[in-house]
């Protein structure tokens, strides 16, 4: 398992990742519809954001990975995100973000995925990053916390009202 850069040629495992979600969990395929619309222009926009160049409004600078097996299969997304540098993400989102597909969750990916982040996020000079999560969601809450997190605080956001549970991780 490994931590990959956005590629066009892993068009077609990255298919299979969003047929995943748009089945099993459709709201969170929708942010990753535009890759379904020019796949070629999709990878090129998460290129630009890691360098900070042509970013929408209110974006940061942000790394994307994917997650692959020893197939090259697409397990997961995560994005690491170089600052907080608004209050949506320094409230609510966090400086990691990150997605299973549906098909693969439950069975540890998510901890792996979030532990071969923590070294990427730190040569970014993120000397501890802030990770959020659904207060509901347990499974996302035990990745980060298998990996470190300590929680902070419960909070109700305001982009996405509902209540969220933050974490501070060190990066190592």
């Amino acid at each position: 398992m490994r931590l990959i850069s956005p590629s066009n040629a892993f068009k077609q495992s990255f298919k299979h990742f969003y047929s995943d979600l748009e089945q099993s969990d459709p709201e969170r395929a929708e942010y990753y519809q535009e890759s379904q619309i020019n796949f070629e222009s999709y990878v090129q926009r998460l290129a630009n954001e890691e360098k900070g160049i042509n970013l929408k409004p209110n974006y940061v600078p942000c790394h994307h990975f994917w997650f692959v097996d020893q197939h090259n299969q697409i397990l997961g997304c995560l994005r690491i995100r170089h600052n907080l540098g608004n209050d949506f993400l320094l409230i609510e989102a966090g400086h990691i973000g990150y997605d299973i597909a549906p098909a693969f969750r439950g069975k540890g990916f998510g901890s792996m995925m979030l532990k071969l982040a923590l070294p990427k996020a730190k040569q970014l000079n993120i000397g501890k990053a802030l990770i959020t999560a659904d207060e509901d969601n347990i499974a996302s809450r035990k990745v980060i916390e298998a990996n470190g997190g300590q929680l902070e605080s419960i909070i109700t956001g305001t982009v996405f009202p509902y209540r969220i549970a933050r974490y501070w991780v060190d990066c190592q």
